[in-house]
């Protein structure tokens, strides 16, 4: 076990903190040269567990890490494309949109080129623990690795997604049928193809939808049904108009805002973001659909307005308990397998959950430029990205601020430092 100090840490390689660091590197070096990135997985890859060969992004290109904050850095997407050799072929393409796997591989791409921060694969993050000095003033954190290796820093920023959701009704089933879309390109390889399975896809909106594609095209001759509490698969809402509440400038209004307009905001916009469909994923699907029944196969199955109400195994089958939310009839679903394209837990991440615990916080709210707020005097400082919806507003977790959010975080840690030098309490990160 070794112990190393840094002034920033941020944990997680994924797009909001590689957009960090590529902001580091731009507007602030010399904190770029004293800064790491630690990820848990050995390569950056972006929503790896639906890296689907034909998934196409749902943001435009402009929307990278760094065009809309800015349009002449080298680490954009059409700078990467230029560094591959296929800028000629994709703005032949005529698409706005690149395929979700070319997203990834830009990802990896910037990483590979920063000249400033490093960056770290294999180290996963355990715990989080907050250093004061013996005046009780917060100095900044200790953080654990998995192997043992603990690292001191003054910042730190936690990029590092938010927990899937498993709903409770499935706890207690047999963890090896049950795939959340998150694990899905990860685990399907060694699900028995053997016999034809029934699948299972719980969820009606584009990861459910990619789900149900994906099953039939990697389980061979699978009968898979798609259970849902909604009346049908939408669309995306995607108006030029409701487009405009993804602005960047928009966090502004947004944050604001009094509790009762975040929440029609919240849920008016549930459609733009997660209760619809892409329209080719949707024609795709429905074509699929009519096929299976103009031949009279009866292969693919849909459940509408149905709450899943219980779940249990009975010899080799899982049986849910479907009810249905019109009527109130119950009746039972045999299957061998679970897809679950539920989407991700609202709440504040495990990790940062456990962190509040340590600081004695009863509440997790952050500053407009990120910062949480910690309730006591402090020379360190913790960033949160990714998961302030509630307080951001719905573009938080998306691409499409990436680029502003990583100035704002960037700019209020330089405003920090020169407000707080740090001065001899840095000896107390070394000593952890």
């Amino acid at each position: 076990m070794a112990h190393r100090t840094v002034e920033l840490l941020a944990v997680g390689a994924g797009p909001a903190n590689l957009a960090l660091a590529v902001a580091l590197e731009e507007m602030a070096p010399e904190l770029a040269g004293r800064t790491l990135v630690v990820e848990r997985e050995e390569n950056v890859v972006w929503q790896r567990g639906m890296l689907l060969p034909d998934a196409l992004s749902q943001v435009s290109f402009l929307k990278d890490l760094v065009t809309m904050r800015n349009p002449r850095s080298g680490f954009s997407f059409l700078s990467f494309l230029q560094a591959r050799g296929r800028l000629d072929a994709f703005v032949n393409l005529g698409s706005w949109v690149p395929y979700r796997s070319e997203i990834s591989e830009y990802l990896q791409w910037v990483a590979d080129s920063l000249q400033e921060v490093d960056v770290e694969y294999g180290r996963g993050v355990t715990s989080v623990t907050p250093v004061s000095g013996g005046d009780g003033e917060l100095t900044g954190w200790t953080v654990e690795l998995a192997d043992g290796d603990t690292i001191g820093c003054r910042y730190l920023v936690i990029g590092a997604g938010r927990d899937a959701h498993v709903p409770a009704v499935f706890e207690g089933l047999p963890a090896e049928r049950i795939i959340h879309s998150t694990e899905y390109q990860q685990r399907i390889a060694s699900v028995p193809t053997d016999r034809p399975l029934r699948v299972a896809v719980v969820g009606g909106a584009q990861s459910a939808a990619e789900l149900f594609g994906a099953a039939l095209r990697d389980l061979p001759d699978c009968r898979p049904t798609m259970i849902m509490r909604s009346i049908g698969l939408n669309g995306y809402e995607s108006s030029k108009f409701t487009n405009e509440l993804f602005y960047s400038s928009f966090v502004d209004d947004f944050y604001e805002a009094a509790p009762d307009a975040r929440r029609q905001l919240l849920a008016e916009m549930h459609r733009a973001n997660y209760g619809g469909l892409a329209p080719a994923t949707l024609d795709g699907l429905y074509r699929q659909f009519y096929q299976d029944r103009r031949d009279g196969i009866g292969r693919l199955g849909m459940v509408t307005m149905t709450d899943i109400t219980g779940a249990a195994t009975d010899g080799d089958d899982l049986v849910l308990t479907l009810t249905d939310r019109r009527s109130g009839a119950t009746r039972e679903l045999r299957t061998d397998l679970l897809l679950l394209g539920t989407g991700f837990d609202r709440a504040m991440p495990r990790m940062v959950r456990a962190l509040g615990d340590a600081l004695g916080l009863d509440d997790l709210a952050v500053t407009r430029n990120y910062r949480l707020e910690l309730g006591r005097p402090a020379t360190g400082a913790l960033y949160l990205q990714g998961v302030n919806e509630s307080t951001h507003g719905i573009a938080d977790s998306l691409l499409s601020v990436l680029a502003a959010r990583s100035a704002e975080i960037t700019e209020d840690l330089l405003k920090h430092r020169a407000e707080h030098p740090a001065g001899d309490r840095a000896r107390a990160l070394a000593a952890a």
